[in-house]
């Protein structure tokens, strides 16, 4: 059989009743999704169908989970019932490869897997024909990388756009970009540099600033007698790196423009050097134990301890796999540490010896480690005479992992900036282990190797208060104990902060920890500094954010420009100004890099100190364009509001925004649900975005957001949020001396003082509102300030007072034709008859406002009317009709999220249970309303009253 029929065809002998012969499958990822059986394509649906295969055939044999399989296909655009979606498509997937039996889609515990020869996927079989070639002569390997680079049919996963396939198809790029490499390698060994040079001169175009092919290229210019040019073209590229990043070429490149000028004799072809060395041609040393000293404190991490124990627990049972655990995580979050601890404890489990190199991926001075400066000293360290070391990097690391293929060693790699610096120092044989730890999550590695992923955060409070108890001991502590449970969260639990900070406690006996702590609020990364790179936090984070490119930093720095406590996918589109893919793009390299988080699916924050150095580097770097990206972060927030404020409460007289500025995109809402989830989501967000637009100079975006937050507030029961929000907002409206803005927030603070008991403070706010209003001349204004009057009123029990404002209120909304307002005014006034007994007033009051609210499909103010037409029915003592109307009182305050009144109509239905003798129902529905008091944290006079007709019925709710 060729070569090519053996790697390109895997052959899968099935019985096919009535066939004589047999049957061949591949499945095809390395371009479009494609299923080939007998060299016909296979119909296995469409796009999205293909990508849940895909998404298993990356890990074919292995157990994905239900969650996993969600986010590798959807992503944060996860329909409703997405689950429902995916069995739909596993079960077509299932029929679709039924010809095929041993080709297999089952459900494990925790997931599916599908069973097929992992060879029959082109993905699978590339990395095997590269495995196989990196063992190999020459002559076979450029067959064995050739066959390999064949199986590309153009960009992994075409056409798919989801994050997770994006992430995995920039990976695999990088390995098909390495197999180029590598080929290229084998033909410079073997003399074909001339046939070479016109593909890398072209590649070097397309890549001006790749110092491997500017390397390769310069060797092939050399050995084909073109010395001038290839000093020419490091000079070029010298040039370009400078312009562009500021930046010399690396130190390989340096050493082989010096040995082109040197016309160094290494440079030459030579021949063929015979079989790599074995262990056996090197002579006995000492098994080298490199390891640096364990920590002294260290505490914690038991969890990611056992996960590193497991990954050895099998290490007698024959493996085939390389153990390989990556430790990542955010600077300062003690990844080194932990894998110190471990490595430590595991000792004696390599009896031939550990090796540690500091790869300085992320060091705050100087640049990375060049992986084969250190592969030359895990060479010397393992006995080979330096002489006798190869000068080719290839043959190195060929020697390296010769040399631990009869060995149990464990190699742990610290601080690796990315994967293509540690791929040189990996053993190639599952005796032994590998640890690594990085700032990056390697997805490149995790990709092409099976690897055991931590990601390290910051310590809980129990975890830090043992640190700091381990270092300044419980006296210390107890003496100032506020602070001392302070200090974990100014610190974001980073061990490194926290060491700091004990640090200073006892080099400084004056210094206290309440002062300390004083000092962290004032200043976190000053308080944190220690003057020397390695310790000191600010310069820790900021070797983090050095590594970026240029578009990712900045939207780092824009980042600092939002508040509260994560940001969405969609609003970071705004606030970037990017389009949508390419923002998604940035925030996963942030998310990468553990410069953020991504808290939940589509939601991205990150810790307090890495928000302040983000404020820092934005201050001293952007100007400008911090002002323009806070603006589009503010506008995107105000027009998604003022649209989902629209959906909660149509009826409401509407502000008039300005049109959004270029490019800001509005998350589109369709539907009140969709428009209460969004709110659910981004209050937090939205409450501080309020204050920050305050703070910068944005008064109008601060005033008009509150007005859009007022309606999911007021419904949710947020009373402090807001208190807060209009506070901010009337400072505001008073520096642009807006009226409207001024009477708005007036009767909103009014509306809060009035639920909170303040009647004084809400007559204050309704008469400063109620002078602007008439000064101002419009009725409507007018009229909404007497309704509130009502209703202030109401609370203090001056009735007549109350009856006085509703009425007035009905009729100057009449005399605007605001039917609306009209229609809420005869609720009003409903109601205050109800409670002075006048019940057919009521009756014929409520009714009015009901048919109005009916004819303009008004839902809130038909449950607020149905509610006062239920209570009145229920005084008449018609309590069947005070059950329909509460019912469907409770039905429309459900439906819109009106959590404060849904509780107020369950304790008038309970009210009803009551007088009609049902203990049960009346018991439940007051027990439910006592709930929702609570969840929305409503006033307590609201829970006392409760409370007292629970204790009247003999129920012990109120006291659980």
């Amino acid at each position: 059989m060729t070569l090519n029929r053996l790697v390109c065809l895997v052959v899968m002998k099935l019985a096919s009743p009535g066939r004589g012969c047999d049957m061949t499958v591949r499945f095809e990822l390395l371009g479009t999704i494609e299923v080939q059986v007998e060299g016909r394509p296979a119909q296995v649906g469409h796009m999205r169908q293909r990508c849940v295969l895909a998404a298993l055939l990356v890990d074919v044999n292995r157990t994905v989970a239900v969650d996993a399989l969600v986010d590798r296909v959807w992503g944060d655009r996860a329909p409703q019932r997405v689950k429902g979606t995916l069995y739909g498509y596993l079960s077509r997937l299932r029929q679709a490869l039924a010809p095929v039996p041993e080709v297999v889609v089952s459900r494990r515990p925790g997931g599916y897997v599908l069973q097929a020869d992992s060879l029959s996927v082109d993905l699978h079989l590339f990395r095997d024909l590269m495995t196989r070639a990196r063992t190999a002569d020459d002559a076979q390997a450029s067959a064995l990388v050739r066959e390999a680079l064949n199986l590309w049919r153009g960009e992994p996963f075409a056409t798919v756009d989801a994050p997770w396939f994006s992430d995995l198809r920039q990976a695999l790029e990088h390995e098909r970009f390495s197999a180029e490499l590598e080929y290229m390698d084998i033909r410079l060994r073997t003399g074909r540099h001339a046939e070479l040079l016109p593909e890398l001169i072209r590649r070097a175009n397309e890549h001006p600033l790749d110092e491997q092919l500017a390397g390769r290229l310069m060797l092939a210019l050399h050995r084909a007698g073109r010395s001038a040019d290839a000093l020419a073209c490091y000079q070029d590229v010298r040039r370009q790196l400078a312009d562009e990043l500021g930046a010399d070429p690396g130190a390989r490149l340096q050493a082989l423009h010096q040995q082109i000028l040197t016309d160094d004799p290494a440079l030459s072809l030579s021949p063929d050097p015979g079989p790599r060395p074995s262990r056996t041609s090197t002579p006995p040393s000492p098994a080298p134990r490199q390891l640096h000293a364990p920590p002294a404190h260290f505490v914690g991490r038991d969890e990611e301890i056992a996960v590193l124990d497991k990954m050895l627990a099998a290490r007698s049972e024959p493996r085939t796999v390389m153990p390989l655990s990556v430790i990542c995580g955010p600077g300062g979050v003690g990844k080194t540490w932990l894998a110190l601890r471990w490595a430590h404890s595991q000792q004696h489990c390599f009896p031939d010896g550990q090796l540690f190199a500091d790869l300085r991926g992320f060091t705050p001075s100087g640049g990375p480690a060049d992986p084969y400066v250190v592969l030359r000293g895990f060479l010397e360290a393992l006995g080979v005479d330096p002489e006798r070391i190869p000068a080719a990097a290839d043959a190195q690391a060929a020697l390296y992992r010769s040399l631990l293929a009869e060995r149990s060693m464990l190699v742990v790699l610290d601080n690796i900036r990315d994967t293509e610096q540690l791929l040189p120092l990996l053993p190639g044989t599952p005796n032994c282990a590998v640890v690594i730890t990085s700032r990056s999550r390697l997805t490149s590695l995790a990709a092409s190797h099976q690897v055991t992923h931590l990601t390290v955060g910051g310590f809980g409070a129990a975890a830090a208060r043992e640190l700091l108890l381990g270092r300044l001991g419980a006296e210390r502590l107890e003496a100032e104990p506020e602070a001392a449970a302070a200090l974990p969260d100014r610190c974001a639990g980073l061990p490194l902060a926290l060491s700091v900070l004990a640090a200073r406690l006892t080099t400084d006996p004056v210094l206290t920890l309440t002062a300390l702590t004083q000092e962290l609020d004032e200043s976190s990364l000053d308080a944190l500094g220690t003057g020397e790179d390695f310790t000191d936090v600010r310069t820790v984070l900021a070797s983090s954010y050095r590594t970026l490119d240029p578009n990712t930093a900045r939207v780092f720095r824009q980042f600092a420009q939002a508040p509260g406590p994560d940001l969405s996918l969609p609003a970071a589109v705004s606030l970037t100004g990017l389009p949508p893919a390419r923002a998604r793009r940035a925030l996963h390299r942030l998310v990468t890099a553990h410069l953020l988080q991504e808290n939940t699916a589509g939601r991205f924050g990150c810790h307090d100190l890495l928000h302040m150095f983000a404020i820092e580097a934005a201050e001293s770097t952007d100007g400008e364009e911090s002002w323009t990206a806070r603006v589009r972060f503010l506008e995107h927030c105000l027009h998604t509001a003022w649209t989902a404020d629209r959906l909660l409460h149509p009826h409401r007289d509407p502000i008039t925004l300005s049109p959004p500025v270029d490019g800001v995109r509005p998350q589109p809402l369709e539907t009140q649900d969709q428009a209460m989830e969004w709110f659910t989501r981004e209050h937090q967000v939205l409450v501080a975005a309020v204050g920050q637009a305050a703070r910068h100079g944005h008064e109008r975006h601060a005033w008009q957001l509150a007005w859009t937050l007022t309606t999911f507030l007021t419904r949710r029961g947020r009373w402090n949020d807001v208190a807060t929000v209009h506070a901010t907002a009337l400072v505001a409206a008073n520096r642009l001396g807006d009226a409207a803005a001024q009477v708005e927030s007036h009767r909103t603070l009014a509306w809060e003082r009035t639920e909170a008991g303040d009647h004084d403070a809400a007559h204050l706010q309704l008469n400063q509102a109620l002078s602007l209003a008439q000064d101002s001349g419009r009725l409507q204004w007018e009229a909404d300030i007497h309704l509130a009057l009502g209703w202030l009123h109401e609370h203090t029990g001056d009735r007549p007072a109350a009856l006085r404002h509703d009425r007035h209120a009905a009729r100057l909304f009449e005399q605007s034709g605001h039917r609306a307002g009209l229609a809420r005014a005869l609720n009003a006034v409903a109601w205050d008859h109800v409670q002075d007994g006048d019940l057919r007033a009521a009756m014929d009051h409520g009714e009015q406002a009901l048919a109005i609210q009916q004819e303009l499909d008004d839902l809130r103010g038909q449950a607020d009317t149905l509610d006062t037409l239920g209570y009145a029915h229920q005084r008449l003592g018609d309590h069947a009709e005070a059950l329909t109307c509460h019912r469907r009182s409770l039905e429309l305050h459900r439906t819109l999220g009106h959590r404060y009144n849904e509780a107020q109509t369950l304790v008038h239905l309970g009210e009803v249970h009551q007088a009609m003798g049902d203990r049960t129902a009346a018991v439940q529905a007051l027990e439910q309303a006592l709930a929702v008091y609570r969840d929305i944290e409503a006033h307590p006079s609201h829970m006392d009253r409760t409370r007292a007709l629970l204790t009247a019925l003999g129920s012990d709710a109120a006291t659980r």
